[in-house]
């Protein structure tokens, strides 16, 4: 499914369906289609909208999560967006939980899956080498519990990323900046309702970090999706949308008085 990139000044992001505002934060290496089957389930409930982050546009300076919530809070702004949902995956969800802590006015709520925050492993024991394919394939498949979900257009492009050096050296400076930030001693602060949605077979955040994540955010609940890893909405898109779903339903529900 092809969607509208719209512009508006220095965004580009899609837009989609009617209603209450959910907004998609993808990854270090992601890209509109890690959200393609949330897309089309939730734009018939929702507004569905996926800012593209400028993951290799920022100067070396302000590439840095940091940097990034700063950009999604302007996005923000500039939308006129209230009452969000807001999700994200891996280093996407560490922006979320960054613009939450600083601006957490125009949020209803947060979702995470496979969020770094806390604890990450990186592509591995090295930093992906350039030129070599077969390496690079290897570590994309890492990333989810099925490596037939890494396919050859997911493997090239982040062939394409590593071996592009200005775009390599964004993506160190992202990487090195989300393992500095460690939010740890903030995490109480977060009054939202948050989901957590974790793959039981993450290998990059696993399990352990999802049940401190649960255990940190006050207002928060937790599901763990077996023979998953790192991007449950890419790798069990049906399963995670059923989890949301009844989430955001439960959000509108009228408070029953005991």
């Amino acid at each position: 499914m092809q969607y509208e990139v719209r512009h508006q000044d220095k965004f580009r992001f899609i837009e989609e369906g009617q209603g209450e505002t959910l907004v998609l934060l993808h990854g270090l290496f992601g890209a509109l289609s890690n959200f393609q089957g949330l897309i089309e389930y939730f734009r018939v409930h929702y507004k569905v909208v996926v800012p593209i982050l400028p993951l290799f546009e920022l100067d070396i300076l302000h590439s840095t999560v940091g940097g990034l919530a700063k950009f999604v809070h302007k996005f923000l702004e500039a939308r006129d967006y209230k009452n969000v949902h807001l999700l994200g995956n891996s280093l996407g969800g560490h922006v979320a939980l960054i613009h939450v802590l600083k601006q957490p006015e125009r949020i209803k709520s947060l979702i995470l899956t496979g969020s770094s925050g806390l604890f990450e492993n990186g592509m591995g024991d090295s930093y992906p080498k350039r030129g070599d394919y077969e390496y690079i394939k290897r570590k994309t498949e890492l990333t989810f519990y099925d490596p037939k979900t890494s396919t050859k257009d997911l493997v090239d492009e982040v062939y394409g990323i590593v071996n592009n050096r200005l775009k390599a050296i964004k993506i160190i400076s992202l990487a090195k900046s989300a393992i500095r930030n460690n939010l740890g001693e903030e995490l109480n602060q977060i009054k939202q309702p948050t989901l957590l949605v974790w793959g039981n077979n993450d290998s990059i955040t696993p399990p352990f970090v999802a049940r401190e994540f649960n255990k940190l955010i006050p207002n928060s609940e937790l599901y763990f999706i077996d023979k998953c890893g790192h991007a449950p909405m890419m790798e069990v898109p049906d399963e995670f949308n059923i989890i949301l779903h009844k989430f955001l339903k439960k959000l509108n529900e009228p408070a029953t008085v005991v």
